[in-house]
């Protein structure tokens, strides 16, 4: 009996740890109020970022993800080849900042990838579901990481958040890091399920507290993906979250980047709320594969399909 109660005190305190960092911090958002503010550096902003120079930093920042059921080894040697091709043929322009795949072909990637200073991203941790076991999901991590990965991107147990869990999603998400040590690891949240601005901002304060390194919109197989009201919320989160803490943490939109005009959306939100700190690729990173043609072609003023 003692024991049982002991475990309810344990329990209340671990409540009492997941309430207290939330409760500083203002998560009672109003939908309407982030959309008109959104909507202001929208049309206010992001046109003085229209340049080559922003451009550039975008394609620097990119995260080129082949995430499809019909990868294979030849075709993700070939994703990498043209990323190993891309500084003899573009000199001029910054190279991206990760490939991403899945942890099966870490060891390819991490042994073709010639170009220094790109990262080798593994989605991880039963991705895009996060529906597995934990000891299901530390063994992907781990052995991607084995195979060379240098960042891992997971997903939080949305399912366990929505049902106010938060515990378990710490508990998974910190469990991860702890496999992960030195390595980077994104958090996505898949806001789209979440819905309201409330839950990203919550959801974002749960992942940052608990490990993240970066915190992620969205997998991309979802929809809707990454939107900019989430980022608004997320990188308001981040902000607060460095204010109360000193730690820095990135951040990265990914799904539902279909044009350069939606990246320098991204970019511009995160340089209104976040500022020049967190305009490096270190810091900002954009998930996706075809909007790195489509900065290509910008770049170079004709239609190019490199990658």
């Amino acid at each position: 009996m003692a024991e049982h109660h002991h475990d309810e005190h344990h329990h209340a305190q671990l409540r009492s740890k997941y309430e207290e960092a939330l409760s500083k911090y203002d998560t009672a958002l109003d939908d309407k109020k982030v959309q008109e503010e959104v909507k202001r550096i929208i049309t206010e902003c992001v046109h003085k970022n229209d340049t080559p120079e922003v451009k550039k930093f975008l394609m620097g920042s990119i995260e080129l993800t082949t995430l499809q059921t019909t990868d294979s080894d030849e075709s993700v040697l070939a994703f990498t080849e043209r990323v190993n091709q891309f500084e003899d043929a573009y000199p001029t322009l910054p190279h991206v900042a990760t490939i991403c795949v899945y942890p099966c072909y870490a060891k390819i990637v991490s042994e073709t990838l010639e170009v220094e200073g790109v990262e080798v991203a593994c989605v991880s941790g039963s991705f895009p579901s996060s529906q597995a076991l934990l000891e299901v999901k530390v063994a992907e991590t781990a052995l991607a990481i084995a195979d060379g990965a240098t960042e891992i991107d997971i997903v939080m147990p949305v399912g366990k958040f929505l049902s106010g869990d938060y515990e378990g999603v710490s508990d998974d998400i910190s469990e991860l890091k702890s496999v992960c040590g030195e390595h980077a690891m994104k958090v996505i949240l898949e806001t789209g399920c979440l819905k309201t601005a409330e839950n990203i901002k919550k959801a974002s304060l749960i992942a940052m507290y608990s490990g993240a390194d970066y915190i992620k919109t969205s997998t991309g197989k979802l929809s809707p993906a990454a939107t900019p009201e989430a980022a608004y919320v997320m990188c308001q989160a981040i902000k607060e979250y460095y204010d109360e803490t000193g730690i820095q943490i990135g951040f990265k939109p990914a799904g539902g980047l279909n044009s350069v005009t939606d990246a320098l959306i991204y970019y511009t939100i995160v340089k209104e709320v976040l500022g020049e700190k967190w305009l490096t690729n270190r810091w900002f990173r954009l998930g996706t594969s075809r909007l790195a043609n489509m900065l290509l072609s910008e770049l170079t003023g004709e239609e190019t399909k490199f990658f």
